[in-house]
């Protein structure tokens, strides 16, 4: 089981959005759309984990590996909507993660006023992530 992905650039951020399980499986592909997003885009990262089933440990350690990648290339990483059925333990040798209640949470943090279109948006996902769905809404 792996996981599908979608990232889409806003002005001064980015928005990594993963559906599936985070697992030992899955650890390369959320890799490879965390370098995707370091190609692609300015700013902070924030991980929308609301289509996230689960994710097991070598998952919450791929979110603190792509933290510190982040970190070096001066950004941040932000997580929104963790899973409930159990919160990122960071090694404590890592940077700090912000963990947002939702994506509407971790947004409200980048600007109030967000409009559902912006102009120049970019936007790439993963083939099995709906296409109908639209970043933030």
């Amino acid at each position: 089981m792996t996981i599908d992905w979608r990232y889409t650039v806003e002005d001064n951020f980015g928005i990594l959005s993963v559906a599936g399980y985070l697992g030992p499986d899955a650890v390369r592909r959320f890799t490879g759309a965390v370098g995707w997003a370091l190609a692609r885009g300015t700013g902070p990262v924030v991980v929308d984990l609301t289509e996230l089933r689960s994710w097991s440990a070598e998952g919450q350690l791929a979110i603190i590996e792509a933290a510190r990648r982040l970190k070096e290339a001066g950004r941040g990483l932000e997580l929104a909507a963790i899973p409930a059925d159990g919160s990122l333990v960071p090694t404590g040798d890592g940077p700090p993660i912000p963990v947002h209640t939702d994506l509407a949470a971790a947004l409200a943090v980048h600007g109030p006023e967000r409009a559902e279109q912006v102009e120049g948006r970019h936007e790439w996902r993963t083939t099995g992530w709906p296409a109908g769905q639209q970043a933030g809404g």
